[in-house]
């Protein structure tokens, strides 16, 4: 891909995204908006168009392909945008990235990676995303960021009411297919997260079996409180930890990696109230643990 900008000239008059989506590049309608809502196009040099905007005959639409080049180099690091728009922005983290800064690594988080795009992407040094909730480093999938203090808030309060739901890949197969767990949680000095009878927070995991496989199952689970580890520490006490958590105790790591997964995330918009909703396969490296009918009947979702 090169970094020079093309322009094209239209012949005659058309609504801009029709114009784009007929250009030889490819694009389709969802790519096409995705350049007008990072303001990739220019129409005669001015950048605040719409899908709308009409076009006249002779007018120059410029696609600043250099913004292309910075969506690449954002996902060669691993994070993809799934959704951006004024009040809120979708990621999808890969396993490994911290959400935020920790006193041992500042630069390289999700946090600091979205943040460094988009004051690019925007050309401005006061564009600031803020956090809603976070991933364990582990544990990849979607995660939500707000692009203002205003939006966060109204995210934070209403947290309780979005989905949260995981995949996970566990040692063996639990007795009931499916289940409710709830525990008191609480951090020990050594960053361990334990049950406890007394005191702690208290955590509640939803879970379903989605198929066996003698030494392994893939799970969905949703989550109607979110503590740290939460998942983790009560797969662990039911007898099946995470594939890979040897934190918690899991014997085997054959896909080196947590084979857990932030697959689906609904929430109400903190500005329009509409209802959003995202979801993410489950990542071939984990999706190779498991057998093959079972992977189709994942993706087809839940019956």
């Amino acid at each position: 891909m090169t970094t020079a900008d093309q322009r094209f000239r239209a012949a005659s008059r058309c609504e801009l995204l029709r114009y784009l989506i007929s250009l030889p590049l490819g694009l389709s309608r969802k790519q096409a908006k995705d350049l007008l809502r990072f303001r990739a196009v220019t129409v005669q040099g001015k950048a605040m168009v719409r899908h709308d905007t009409e076009l006249e005959p002779g007018d120059v639409v410029t696609i600043a392909v250099r913004k292309q080049v910075r969506e690449a180099a954002l996902e060669r690091q691993g994070l993809r945008i799934v959704h951006l728009d004024d009040a809120v922005a979708v990621v999808d983290k890969p396993p490994g990235l911290l959400s935020m800064g920790s006193e041992r690594e500042k630069e390289k988080t999700a946090y600091r990676i979205l943040n460094t795009h988009l004051k690019a992407l925007m050309k401005t040094p006061r564009q600031q995303v803020f956090i809603v909730h976070r991933l364990d480093r582990e544990t990849s999938g979607l995660m939500l960021f707000a692009r203002n203090e205003s939006a966060q808030a109204v995210l934070q309060q209403n947290w309780k009411n979005a989905t949260k739901r995981y995949q996970a890949i566990v040692e063996g197969v639990p007795a009931q297919a499916q289940g409710t767990l709830k525990d008191q949680l609480m951090e020990s000095k050594s960053f361990m997260v334990h049950r406890v009878d007394k005191g702690g927070e208290l955590a509640i995991t939803h879970y379903r079996v989605l198929g066996g496989k003698g030494d392994k199952s893939l799970l969905e689970l949703t989550l109607e409180t979110g503590r740290k580890n939460q998942i983790r520490v009560q797969l662990a006490a039911l007898g099946h930890p995470i594939i890979g958590d040897r934190k918690y105790g899991a014997k085997t790591d054959p896909a080196r990696r947590l084979a857990l997964h932030a697959c689906e995330l609904k929430f109400r918009h903190p500005v329009s109230g509409a209802s959003m909703e995202f979801r993410s396969p489950l990542p071939e490296r984990l999706m190779a643990l498991i057998a093959r009918r079972q992977a189709a009947a994942m993706a087809v979702g839940r019956g």
